[in-house]
């Protein structure tokens, strides 16, 4: 296949990129490079530096690649940040997409994977989560998610648009020779891993008093890879369905503290730990029920357990430090 890929200069695009060339696929980067460098684009990859809020730049690469799907990355990622600069992530989330979706419209593409994110849903009612709980996002970032959700509705209502919405929870890990490396990063796991090589001296845990069993923040951690495989998966199945929204996660519940003690486990080194106060818009407890894509996709996650997805991270960690 031929698929444009947004935001593919980062960490989850740059990891598809990558398994989809692996694969004999054809892959343009579409990235403004805005938290990623140029080295970051995959060898193989055609790739056109541009921000999706210039419609004649994507309505280009658009007419010119005749692709036959979109794998939609392009995004900012930070919930934290996202209750500072509100309208950043309604720009670039939200305003942006929109503008993709009509450059898609008026060139006849009509296949996306989206990849949108468990902060639709905000403090659950009940876990683990699955597709039909309430979305009432708690931040900014989640609620710019949404709102793209709404808009492929409309799209796949009035103009038969296919698309697949992709809910992530945590993604972490690293394929061979590529990993997470954002700028700033801000991740649980590589802000862990820094400390493990010295070039951090603590990793900071935002509160202590959440209804959980040591006090901090569950989350659900499901390995970049299987990410992707996920991704390849939805494409092909919108050759059948029109509209299909899944989460991904692992469907397991781990502890701030307990992701620590991975890292400690992994990687034989004692990590320093600074406690803060909570950020606003976290919720307490977000784990994954991604049964509904195992029983209509056959998806099945091979790296399943949180010490496999560290290790592999720690090795892209070092190596990309060494």
């Amino acid at each position: 296949m031929n698929i444009l890929v947004t935001g593919g200069a980062g960490y989850i695009g740059g990891t598809v990129s990558r398994l989809l060339l692996a694969g004999g696929h054809i892959v343009t980067i579409y990235d403004n490079l805005c938290h990623s460098r140029r080295e970051a684009v995959a060898a193989g990859a055609n790739f056109v530096e541009g921000d999706l809020s210039d419609r004649g730049r994507i309505e280009a690469t658009l007419r010119e690649g005749r692709f036959d799907g979109v794998m939609h990355f392009a995004a900012l990622i930070e919930a934290g940040e996202s209750m500072k600069y509100p309208e950043l992530y309604f720009r670039n989330n939200t305003m942006a997409t929109l503008t993709l979706l009509e450059a898609m419209h008026a060139t006849g593409h009509d296949r996306l994977v989206f990849s949108s994110t468990a902060a639709c849903y905000g403090e659950p009612e009940s876990t683990p989560i699955d597709e039909r709980a309430r979305l009432q996002p708690t931040n900014a970032y989640g609620e710019s998610k949404l709102l793209v959700e709404q808009m492929l509705t409309w799209f796949n209502r009035i103009h038969g648009f296919r698309y697949a919405s992709l809910r992530y929870f945590n993604v972490a890990g690293a394929i061979e020779g590529y990993g997470e490396a954002h700028e700033p990063e801000s991740h649980l796991i590589p802000l862990i891993l820094d400390v493990a090589l010295g070039r951090r001296s603590s990793i900071k845990v935002f509160g202590q008093d959440y209804p959980t069993k040591d006090g901090t923040c569950v989350r659900d951690y499901i390995h970049v890879s299987d990410l992707a495989d996920a991704h390849f998966l939805a494409l092909a199945a919108l050759d059948r369905t029109s509209r299909l929204i899944y989460n991904l996660g692992s469907g397991q519940g781990f502890t701030v503290r307990e992701v620590i003690e991975s890292v400690q486990r992994v990687t034989g080194r004692a990590i320093k730990v600074e406690e803060h106060e909570r950020r606003p818009g976290d919720p307490a407890v977000l784990v994954a029920s991604s049964e509904k894509i195992k029983a209509e996709l056959g998806w099945k996650p091979k790296y399943p357990e949180l010490d496999q997805i560290v290790a592999s991270a720690w090795q892209w960690h070092q190596q990309r430090y060494a």
